[in-house]
């Protein structure tokens, strides 16, 4: 007797996750708001290869995870300095100020 939750659930949750990352990358026009959804989305996605490698039997969904959250903490790092470095320019995080940064 399993307890675990089914697979095509969990799938059906990581999906719902990614649109929601989705929704907010495409709606939002604040510099925070987009990286926050970029990093749901990419929890999505590692949530999804987890649950992949945990149906097929293999710790591979497991070492994705942890690729998936390398590149999620330097994907903060870097953007949180160009966050940083945009509002000490334009004093405000709204994306359409980025047209401004011709150089």
């Amino acid at each position: 007797m399993s307890l675990g939750v089914p697979a095509e659930h969990a799938l059906i949750v990581s999906a719902i996750l990614f649109v929601i990352g989705l929704a907010g990358v495409m709606a939002r026009r604040n510099v925070l708001f987009i990286l926050m959804s970029l990093e749901v989305m990419m929890n999505a996605a590692a949530f999804a290869f987890v649950v992949a490698g945990n149906m097929h039997g293999s710790p591979d969904g497991q070492i994705m995870f942890i690729f998936v959250l390398t590149v999620a903490a330097a994907e903060a790092a870097i953007g949180l300095a160009i966050v940083l470095q945009f509002y000490h320019r334009f004093k405000s995080l709204d994306v359409n100020h980025a047209s401004k940064l011709k150089g």
